[in-house]
């Protein structure tokens, strides 16, 4: 981030990481606070997840003639708040981590408290553009669906093997076209945060965006969701299915390993998220104006004088300040 914004486009995949990574020493007390307070919850309520619905589910499935009405409310009540608390946490996540990376980038003074008395606004922003993301998803998934359903009456499922083929192939199209629209989603919350526009308006600005880093991109998007389902896998089957294969302590000590490594992974993929921001835009020559982006960044604080002094100018751009 110390590059001149013309020349982070020339960043490789490796580079973005190795930046993302040292982003939390520039304000460590700041990025420990946010991981503690907003990314561990998340993190923790993705794995413990399981925990809680499985003896639920065991218990359907063990009786399936029986009324359930009791386990069947528990359950969607519990998958309705689990949802809510998903969603909230990872709106609220990526606000603090995205506000709090473009403040250390202009160097505006950052903290804790200001990046807690920045969320109000930017979760609003945030929750605008996740619903015309949503809506988009809930489209494409429809469509998904219809192919599916055309594919199983249509297909000759005698032939077992022409079957899977068209089966493989119409999967192989929604994952690439889930991987884009959450790659979409991730830039359109980045730039939802950082300029003055968000909702479908965001997601068009994303997609400009996205050109010539879809590659790229779609890497990112790719890698972190199989590490996330290797994790989940794992803690399925030795902390919620381990059983008497491990011992309550050997599954208590690995749960929360892997839930460490979990928060570790979210907090390196918000980092990312930000720092591919700003290769996009130096990709395609957009200019990012440093004075601009304070001010806009203090906007959410209350803070609307805007920087007319020469010498904040220089201040800001990293310039040698004259007596």
């Amino acid at each position: 981030m110390d590059l001149p914004a013309e020349e982070l486009q020339f960043l490789t995949i490796p580079d973005i990481f190795q930046e993302s990574i040292s982003i939390p020493k520039r304000s460590p007390k700041t990025f420990y606070l946010i991981t503690l307070t907003l990314v561990f919850p998340l993190s923790f309520a993705i794995l413990a997840h399981s925990l809680f619905t499985h003896p639920i589910i065991t218990q359907l499935q063990q009786n399936p003639n029986s009324s359930h009405a009791s386990q069947w409310t528990k359950l969607i009540v519990f998958q309705f708040f689990y949802l809510l608390f998903l969603f909230a946490f990872s709106l609220l996540s990526t606000a603090a981590v995205v506000f709090t990376v473009a403040s250390i980038y202009t160097a505006k003074p950052v903290s804790f408290s200001s990046t807690l008395a920045a969320i109000p606004s930017v979760f609003k922003r945030l929750f605008i553009t996740f619903i015309w993301v949503s809506l988009s998803m809930l489209a494409y998934n429809t469509v998904f669906l219809i192919f599916l359903v055309l594919l199983i009456v249509a297909a000759d499922t005698q032939n077992v093997v022409l079957f899977l083929f068209s089966f493989l192939v119409v999967f192989i199209l929604f994952l690439v076209v889930h991987v884009y629209f959450s790659a979409l989603w991730h830039l359109a919350s980045v730039v939802s945060v950082l300029e003055p526009i968000y909702g479908i308006g965001a997601m068009k600005k994303s997609y400009h965006l996205l050109k010539g880093k879809t590659g790229m991109a779609f890497f990112f998007v790719f890698g972190y969701l199989s590490i996330c389902g290797v994790i989940n896998g794992f803690f399925g089957s030795v902390v919620v299915h381990g059983g008497e294969s491990y011992g309550v302590i050997s599954r208590i000590l690995i749960g929360g390993f892997l839930v460490g490594v979990l928060v570790i992974v979210n907090l390196v993929g918000l980092l990312m998220q930000s720092v591919f921001y700003y290769v996009c835009k130096s990709y395609h020559h957009q200019g990012i104006d440093k004075t601009a982006l304070y001010d806009h960044l203090g906007g959410y604080l209350g803070e609307y004088v805007p920087l007319k002094s020469s010498v904040q100018m220089e201040n800001l751009e990293g310039g040698p300040l004259t007596p």
